[in-house]
Protein backbone atom coordinates (compact mmCIF):
# COMPACT_ATOMS: atom_id res chain seq x y z
CA UNK A 1 0.00 0.00 0.00
CA UNK A 2 1.17 3.97 -0.11
CA UNK A 3 2.46 5.45 2.16
CA UNK A 4 -0.21 8.12 2.03
CA UNK A 5 -2.64 5.35 3.21
CA UNK A 6 -0.80 4.29 5.64
CA UNK A 7 -0.37 7.80 7.29
CA UNK A 8 -3.96 8.63 6.96
CA UNK A 9 -5.76 8.33 9.71
CA UNK A 10 -8.66 5.65 10.04
CA UNK A 11 -11.97 5.77 11.89
CA UNK A 12 -10.57 3.85 15.03
CA UNK A 13 -6.77 5.79 15.15
CA UNK A 14 -6.15 6.77 18.70
CA UNK A 15 -8.34 4.00 20.01
CA UNK A 16 -6.89 0.87 22.20
CA UNK A 17 -8.46 -2.72 22.35
CA UNK A 18 -7.58 -5.24 24.87
CA UNK A 19 -7.87 -8.40 23.11
CA UNK A 20 -8.35 -11.32 25.94
CA UNK A 21 -10.00 -13.67 23.70
CA UNK A 22 -9.12 -17.29 21.50
CA UNK A 23 -10.63 -19.49 18.87
CA UNK A 24 -12.42 -17.51 16.52
CA UNK A 25 -15.39 -15.14 17.05
CA UNK A 26 -13.60 -13.07 19.74
CA UNK A 27 -10.04 -12.39 17.65
CA UNK A 28 -12.49 -12.15 14.53
CA UNK A 29 -14.15 -8.98 15.99
CA UNK A 30 -11.04 -7.63 17.25
CA UNK A 31 -9.38 -7.92 14.33
CA UNK A 32 -11.99 -6.38 12.48
CA UNK A 33 -11.34 -3.21 14.97
CA UNK A 34 -7.77 -3.05 14.34
CA UNK A 35 -8.38 -3.24 10.43
CA UNK A 36 -9.56 0.10 10.73
CA UNK A 37 -7.24 1.59 12.47
CA UNK A 38 -7.61 0.70 16.81
CA UNK A 39 -4.19 -0.38 18.50
CA UNK A 40 -5.15 -3.83 19.56
CA UNK A 41 -3.18 -5.43 21.74
CA UNK A 42 -3.67 -9.35 21.89
CA UNK A 43 -3.26 -10.24 25.15
CA UNK A 44 -2.21 -13.82 25.73
CA UNK A 45 -0.62 -16.83 27.75
CA UNK A 46 2.70 -16.62 28.63
CA UNK A 47 3.34 -19.89 25.91
CA UNK A 48 0.30 -18.37 23.46
CA UNK A 49 -2.92 -18.89 22.75
CA UNK A 50 -3.27 -22.77 21.93
CA UNK A 51 -5.00 -21.76 18.65
CA UNK A 52 -1.20 -20.91 17.10
CA UNK A 53 -0.64 -24.26 17.74
CA UNK A 54 -3.37 -26.03 15.91
CA UNK A 55 -2.55 -27.76 12.52
CA UNK A 56 -5.05 -25.72 10.81
CA UNK A 57 -4.98 -27.87 7.10
CA UNK A 58 -1.72 -29.70 7.93
CA UNK A 59 0.74 -26.61 7.18
CA UNK A 60 4.03 -26.89 8.69
CA UNK A 61 4.07 -23.49 9.85
CA UNK A 62 6.14 -20.71 13.05
CA UNK A 63 2.42 -19.33 12.85
CA UNK A 64 -0.48 -21.68 11.46
CA UNK A 65 -2.92 -20.35 8.65
CA UNK A 66 -5.99 -19.82 11.41
CA UNK A 67 -4.78 -18.16 13.71
CA UNK A 68 -2.55 -15.67 10.92
CA UNK A 69 -6.38 -14.74 9.13
CA UNK A 70 -7.91 -13.50 12.80
CA UNK A 71 -4.75 -11.72 13.99
CA UNK A 72 -3.42 -9.19 11.67
CA UNK A 73 -3.36 -5.38 12.99
CA UNK A 74 -2.26 -6.66 15.91
CA UNK A 75 0.34 -6.69 19.05
CA UNK A 76 1.34 -8.94 21.51
CA UNK A 77 1.45 -9.09 24.71
CA UNK A 78 2.46 -12.33 26.96
CA UNK A 79 1.27 -12.19 29.87
CA UNK A 80 0.04 -14.47 33.43
CA UNK A 81 -2.85 -13.36 34.34
CA UNK A 82 -3.33 -16.07 37.02
CA UNK A 83 -0.95 -14.53 38.92
CA UNK A 84 -1.44 -11.31 41.08
CA UNK A 85 1.57 -9.44 39.11
CA UNK A 86 -0.05 -10.37 35.87
CA UNK A 87 -3.23 -8.54 36.81
CA UNK A 88 -1.93 -5.86 38.71
CA UNK A 89 -0.10 -5.06 35.26
CA UNK A 90 -3.34 -5.80 32.66
CA UNK A 91 -5.05 -3.61 35.23
CA UNK A 92 -2.50 -0.52 34.77
CA UNK A 93 -3.40 -1.28 30.67
CA UNK A 94 -7.11 -1.10 31.44
CA UNK A 95 -6.85 2.71 32.90
CA UNK A 96 -6.02 4.28 29.19
CA UNK A 97 -8.02 0.99 27.29
CA UNK A 98 -11.20 2.19 25.21
CA UNK A 99 -12.43 -1.29 24.50
CA UNK A 100 -11.65 -5.19 26.48
CA UNK A 101 -12.81 -7.98 25.13
CA UNK A 102 -13.00 -11.51 26.49
CA UNK A 103 -14.64 -15.12 25.76
CA UNK A 104 -13.58 -16.86 28.85
CA UNK A 105 -16.37 -19.55 30.08
CA UNK A 106 -18.67 -17.82 33.08
CA UNK A 107 -17.09 -17.12 35.76
CA UNK A 108 -13.43 -17.61 34.79
CA UNK A 109 -13.53 -13.80 33.87
CA UNK A 110 -13.30 -12.65 37.52
CA UNK A 111 -10.77 -15.33 38.68
CA UNK A 112 -8.39 -13.75 36.35
CA UNK A 113 -9.46 -10.35 37.92
CA UNK A 114 -10.99 -9.15 34.40
CA UNK A 115 -14.83 -9.04 34.98
CA UNK A 116 -16.41 -6.08 34.17
CA UNK A 117 -16.86 -4.79 37.55
CA UNK A 118 -13.29 -4.84 38.55
CA UNK A 119 -12.63 -3.18 35.20
CA UNK A 120 -15.41 -0.68 35.65
CA UNK A 121 -13.95 0.49 38.92
CA UNK A 122 -10.30 1.09 37.12
CA UNK A 123 -11.63 2.83 34.11
CA UNK A 124 -15.71 3.74 33.98
CA UNK A 125 -15.47 4.96 30.23
CA UNK A 126 -14.17 1.40 29.48
CA UNK A 127 -16.48 -0.17 26.50
CA UNK A 128 -16.16 -3.97 28.01
CA UNK A 129 -17.48 -6.80 25.21
CA UNK A 130 -18.23 -10.13 26.70
CA UNK A 131 -18.61 -13.01 24.02
CA UNK A 132 -20.18 -16.19 24.99
CA UNK A 133 -21.91 -19.38 23.79
CA UNK A 134 -25.10 -18.96 25.24
CA UNK A 135 -25.45 -16.14 27.39
CA UNK A 136 -23.74 -15.18 30.58
CA UNK A 137 -26.54 -16.95 33.09
CA UNK A 138 -29.51 -19.22 32.10
CA UNK A 139 -29.54 -23.14 31.57
CA UNK A 140 -27.19 -23.45 29.07
CA UNK A 141 -24.30 -20.60 30.06
CA UNK A 142 -21.97 -23.11 31.26
CA UNK A 143 -22.32 -25.87 28.12
CA UNK A 144 -18.97 -25.39 25.44
CA UNK A 145 -20.09 -22.60 23.28
CA UNK A 146 -18.99 -24.28 19.42
CA UNK A 147 -20.12 -23.34 16.02
CA UNK A 148 -21.83 -26.41 15.32
CA UNK A 149 -23.38 -27.05 18.66
CA UNK A 150 -25.13 -23.37 18.16
CA UNK A 151 -26.01 -24.20 14.54
CA UNK A 152 -27.96 -27.64 15.51
CA UNK A 153 -29.37 -25.92 18.80
CA UNK A 154 -30.62 -23.02 16.63
CA UNK A 155 -32.61 -24.73 14.30
CA UNK A 156 -30.24 -23.90 11.65
CA UNK A 157 -29.28 -27.01 10.10
CA UNK A 158 -33.40 -28.01 9.57
CA UNK A 159 -32.69 -25.63 6.73
CA UNK A 160 -30.48 -28.23 5.24
CA UNK A 161 -30.70 -31.69 4.40
CA UNK A 162 -32.88 -34.20 2.47
CA UNK A 163 -35.68 -35.47 4.42
CA UNK A 164 -34.10 -39.06 4.35
CA UNK A 165 -31.28 -37.85 6.14
CA UNK A 166 -30.12 -36.08 8.57
CA UNK A 167 -29.93 -32.39 9.15
CA UNK A 168 -27.01 -30.80 7.60
CA UNK A 169 -24.59 -28.38 8.94
CA UNK A 170 -22.76 -25.71 7.11
CA UNK A 171 -19.35 -26.11 6.49
CA UNK A 172 -17.60 -22.49 7.30
CA UNK A 173 -17.97 -21.03 11.15
CA UNK A 174 -21.27 -19.18 10.31
CA UNK A 175 -22.14 -18.60 13.75
CA UNK A 176 -18.70 -17.81 14.78
CA UNK A 177 -18.69 -15.17 12.10
CA UNK A 178 -21.76 -13.66 12.84
CA UNK A 179 -21.21 -13.34 16.59
CA UNK A 180 -17.95 -11.40 15.47
CA UNK A 181 -19.77 -8.84 13.66
CA UNK A 182 -22.51 -8.45 16.17
CA UNK A 183 -19.43 -7.70 18.71
CA UNK A 184 -17.64 -5.91 16.36
CA UNK A 185 -21.16 -3.32 15.83
CA UNK A 186 -21.65 -3.46 19.67
CA UNK A 187 -18.31 -2.34 20.41
CA UNK A 188 -19.13 0.53 17.67
CA UNK A 189 -22.00 1.39 19.13
CA UNK A 190 -21.01 1.28 22.70
CA UNK A 191 -17.90 3.80 21.31
CA UNK A 192 -20.77 5.88 19.45
CA UNK A 193 -22.73 6.48 22.98
CA UNK A 194 -19.87 7.33 25.03
CA UNK A 195 -18.68 10.26 22.84
CA UNK A 196 -22.38 11.38 23.29
CA UNK A 197 -22.49 10.88 26.51
CA UNK A 198 -18.73 9.67 28.28
CA UNK A 199 -20.49 6.54 29.53
CA UNK A 200 -18.89 3.19 28.82
CA UNK A 201 -20.70 0.26 29.24
CA UNK A 202 -20.79 -3.90 29.34
CA UNK A 203 -21.55 -5.09 26.04
CA UNK A 204 -22.89 -8.87 25.52
CA UNK A 205 -22.68 -11.02 22.69
CA UNK A 206 -23.90 -14.50 21.90
CA UNK A 207 -23.74 -16.82 19.54
CA UNK A 208 -27.21 -18.76 20.44
CA UNK A 209 -28.63 -15.20 20.05
CA UNK A 210 -26.23 -14.73 16.62
CA UNK A 211 -27.42 -17.88 15.10
CA UNK A 212 -31.00 -16.91 15.58
CA UNK A 213 -30.68 -13.54 14.56
CA UNK A 214 -29.47 -15.01 11.05
CA UNK A 215 -32.23 -16.77 10.44
CA UNK A 216 -34.84 -13.96 10.60
CA UNK A 217 -36.77 -14.74 7.63
CA UNK A 218 -36.94 -18.45 7.95
CA UNK A 219 -37.99 -17.94 11.73
CA UNK A 220 -40.11 -15.41 11.28
CA UNK A 221 -42.00 -17.25 9.20
CA UNK A 222 -42.14 -19.77 12.01
CA UNK A 223 -43.37 -17.52 14.92
CA UNK A 224 -45.84 -15.51 12.12
CA UNK A 225 -47.46 -17.62 10.08
CA UNK A 226 -46.91 -21.01 12.10
CA UNK A 227 -44.83 -22.77 8.96
CA UNK A 228 -42.98 -25.53 10.07
CA UNK A 229 -39.57 -26.28 8.00
CA UNK A 230 -40.59 -28.72 5.60
CA UNK A 231 -38.15 -30.98 4.55
CA UNK A 232 -37.93 -32.78 0.94
CA UNK A 233 -35.60 -34.30 -1.28
CA UNK A 234 -34.53 -31.11 -2.53
CA UNK A 235 -31.54 -30.32 0.12
CA UNK A 236 -33.29 -27.05 1.29
CA UNK A 237 -35.83 -26.84 4.14
CA UNK A 238 -36.49 -23.19 3.50
CA UNK A 239 -40.19 -22.12 4.65
CA UNK A 240 -40.58 -19.30 2.37
CA UNK A 241 -38.64 -20.19 -0.82
CA UNK A 242 -40.16 -21.24 -3.83
CA UNK A 243 -38.87 -24.17 -5.41
CA UNK A 244 -35.67 -24.99 -7.38
CA UNK A 245 -33.80 -23.74 -4.96
CA UNK A 246 -30.22 -25.07 -4.98
CA UNK A 247 -27.07 -26.85 -6.50
CA UNK A 248 -27.53 -29.13 -9.91
CA UNK A 249 -25.10 -30.65 -11.40
CA UNK A 250 -24.12 -29.93 -15.41
CA UNK A 251 -21.89 -31.72 -17.45
CA UNK A 252 -18.60 -29.89 -16.22
CA UNK A 253 -19.22 -28.80 -12.99
CA UNK A 254 -22.60 -27.41 -10.39
CA UNK A 255 -24.69 -24.23 -10.99
CA UNK A 256 -26.75 -22.68 -8.34
CA UNK A 257 -30.27 -21.78 -9.12
CA UNK A 258 -32.72 -19.46 -7.08
CA UNK A 259 -36.51 -19.73 -7.50
CA UNK A 260 -36.71 -19.21 -11.41
CA UNK A 261 -40.03 -18.46 -12.88
CA UNK A 262 -41.52 -21.83 -13.79
CA UNK A 263 -42.66 -20.60 -17.42
CA UNK A 264 -39.02 -19.43 -17.96
CA UNK A 265 -37.63 -22.88 -17.17
CA UNK A 266 -40.50 -24.54 -19.70
CA UNK A 267 -39.15 -22.13 -22.26
CA UNK A 268 -35.35 -23.10 -21.32
CA UNK A 269 -35.96 -27.19 -21.43
CA UNK A 270 -38.75 -27.38 -23.42
CA UNK A 271 -40.32 -29.15 -20.18
CA UNK A 272 -44.41 -29.30 -20.68
CA UNK A 273 -44.56 -29.80 -16.54
CA UNK A 274 -42.91 -26.84 -15.80
CA UNK A 275 -45.90 -24.29 -18.40
CA UNK A 276 -48.62 -26.31 -16.83
CA UNK A 277 -47.95 -25.79 -13.17
CA UNK A 278 -49.15 -23.04 -10.83
CA UNK A 279 -46.24 -20.60 -10.42
CA UNK A 280 -47.77 -19.08 -7.38
CA UNK A 281 -48.44 -22.88 -5.53
CA UNK A 282 -46.72 -25.25 -7.25
CA UNK A 283 -43.19 -24.25 -6.05
CA UNK A 284 -44.22 -24.65 -1.99
CA UNK A 285 -46.24 -28.23 -3.03
CA UNK A 286 -44.07 -29.69 -5.83
CA UNK A 287 -40.73 -29.22 -4.73
CA UNK A 288 -39.47 -32.74 -5.39
CA UNK A 289 -40.75 -33.03 -8.88
CA UNK A 290 -39.77 -29.93 -9.50
CA UNK A 291 -35.99 -30.44 -8.06
CA UNK A 292 -36.35 -33.76 -10.07
CA UNK A 293 -36.63 -31.92 -13.48
CA UNK A 294 -33.98 -29.61 -13.31
CA UNK A 295 -31.19 -31.78 -12.36
CA UNK A 296 -33.03 -33.86 -15.77
CA UNK A 297 -32.04 -31.27 -18.15
CA UNK A 298 -29.33 -29.11 -16.59
CA UNK A 299 -27.06 -32.69 -16.54
CA UNK A 300 -27.53 -32.30 -20.66
CA UNK A 301 -25.78 -28.65 -20.54
CA UNK A 302 -22.57 -27.72 -20.26
CA UNK A 303 -22.02 -25.29 -17.32
CA UNK A 304 -21.34 -21.84 -18.80
CA UNK A 305 -23.54 -22.30 -21.47
CA UNK A 306 -26.43 -23.00 -18.93
CA UNK A 307 -25.64 -20.26 -16.99
CA UNK A 308 -25.06 -17.93 -19.98
CA UNK A 309 -29.08 -18.95 -21.07
CA UNK A 310 -30.48 -18.81 -17.61
CA UNK A 311 -29.02 -15.36 -16.80
CA UNK A 312 -30.46 -14.32 -20.45
CA UNK A 313 -34.20 -15.44 -19.47
CA UNK A 314 -33.44 -13.21 -16.19
CA UNK A 315 -32.97 -16.07 -14.03
CA UNK A 316 -30.93 -15.60 -11.04
CA UNK A 317 -28.33 -18.50 -11.46
CA UNK A 318 -24.50 -18.63 -10.88
CA UNK A 319 -21.48 -21.26 -10.86
CA UNK A 320 -20.34 -23.49 -7.72
CA UNK A 321 -16.88 -22.45 -7.59
CA UNK A 322 -13.96 -24.41 -5.01
CA UNK A 323 -11.60 -22.76 -3.51
CA UNK A 324 -9.19 -22.55 -6.22
CA UNK A 325 -12.02 -20.82 -8.30
CA UNK A 326 -13.01 -18.32 -6.07
CA UNK A 327 -9.29 -16.78 -5.79
CA UNK A 328 -9.53 -16.73 -9.12
CA UNK A 329 -12.89 -15.24 -10.23
CA UNK A 330 -13.03 -11.84 -11.81
CA UNK A 331 -15.14 -9.91 -9.92
CA UNK A 332 -13.50 -11.20 -6.64
CA UNK A 333 -10.11 -9.66 -7.83
CA UNK A 334 -11.89 -6.73 -9.24
CA UNK A 335 -13.79 -6.11 -5.68
CA UNK A 336 -9.92 -6.21 -3.90
CA UNK A 337 -11.64 -9.24 -1.56
CA UNK A 338 -8.30 -10.43 -0.69
CA UNK A 339 -5.36 -8.52 0.89
CA UNK A 340 -1.85 -9.58 0.53
CA UNK A 341 1.00 -8.36 2.60
CA UNK A 342 4.71 -9.88 4.00
CA UNK A 343 5.05 -11.26 7.73
CA UNK A 344 8.25 -11.07 8.96
CA UNK A 345 8.00 -15.14 9.82
CA UNK A 346 5.67 -16.53 7.19
CA UNK A 347 6.56 -14.78 3.76
CA UNK A 348 4.14 -13.57 1.64
CA UNK A 349 0.29 -13.82 2.55
CA UNK A 350 -2.72 -13.85 1.05
CA UNK A 351 -5.95 -13.75 3.22
CA UNK A 352 -9.75 -12.68 2.84
CA UNK A 353 -9.17 -8.37 3.91
CA UNK A 354 -12.00 -6.29 5.58
CA UNK A 355 -15.19 -6.10 3.37
CA UNK A 356 -16.25 -2.74 4.05
CA UNK A 357 -15.10 -0.11 1.68
CA UNK A 358 -14.54 3.05 3.06
CA UNK A 359 -14.18 6.44 0.45
CA UNK A 360 -12.22 8.99 3.12
CA UNK A 361 -10.44 5.69 5.57
CA UNK A 362 -9.53 2.63 3.87
CA UNK A 363 -8.66 0.48 5.96
CA UNK A 364 -5.11 -1.34 5.88
CA UNK A 365 -3.22 -4.03 6.69
CA UNK A 366 0.01 -2.14 9.19
CA UNK A 367 1.35 -5.44 10.85
CA UNK A 368 0.57 -9.35 10.36
CA UNK A 369 -0.31 -11.32 13.36
CA UNK A 370 2.61 -11.04 16.14
CA UNK A 371 4.49 -13.63 17.78
CA UNK A 372 3.93 -14.87 21.18
CA UNK A 373 4.84 -11.75 22.74
CA UNK A 374 6.29 -10.06 20.06
CA UNK A 375 5.44 -6.75 21.55
CA UNK A 376 5.39 -7.08 25.09
CA UNK A 377 7.66 -5.00 26.45
CA UNK A 378 6.71 -2.23 24.05
CA UNK A 379 3.10 -2.46 25.55
CA UNK A 380 4.44 -2.63 28.71
CA UNK A 381 6.79 0.79 28.61
CA UNK A 382 3.89 2.46 27.16
CA UNK A 383 1.94 1.80 29.70
CA UNK A 384 4.89 3.41 32.01
CA UNK A 385 6.61 0.50 33.38
CA UNK A 386 10.29 0.94 33.95
CA UNK A 387 13.07 -1.24 31.88
CA UNK A 388 14.10 -3.25 35.33
CA UNK A 389 10.75 -3.94 36.11
CA UNK A 390 9.75 -5.42 32.90
CA UNK A 391 13.04 -7.37 32.85
CA UNK A 392 12.09 -8.88 36.27
CA UNK A 393 8.37 -9.06 35.31
CA UNK A 394 10.09 -11.32 32.15
CA UNK A 395 12.58 -13.05 34.78
CA UNK A 396 9.35 -14.11 36.59
CA UNK A 397 7.63 -15.89 33.97
CA UNK A 398 4.84 -13.17 34.75
CA UNK A 399 5.60 -11.47 31.26
CA UNK A 400 6.34 -13.47 28.12
CA UNK A 401 9.06 -11.67 25.90
CA UNK A 402 11.17 -13.16 22.56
Amino acid sequence: MSQEVRNKAQILSGYRVLDCTVAMSGPFAAQRMGDIGADVIKVEPVEGEWQRRMPAGGGARTINASFLSLNRNKRSLAINLKSPQGQAALHKLVQNADVFMQNYRPHVAKKLGVDYDTLKAINPRLIYVSISGYGAEGPYSARPGQDLLLQALSGAMYSAGQADGPPQPVGQYVVDATTAYAAFEGALAALLHRERTGEGQLVEVNMLDAAISFQMQELSVFTIDGKPQKRTQEPHGHVYIRAPYGVFETQDGYVALAFPQLAKLGELFNEPAFLAMNDDVDPFEQRDLIHQLVAKHSRGWKRAELIDAMLALGLWAGPVNDFAATVEDPQVKFNGSFVEYDHHTEGHLKTPGFPIRFSKTPSTVERGAPLVGEHSREVLANAGFETEEIDRLISEGIVGAP
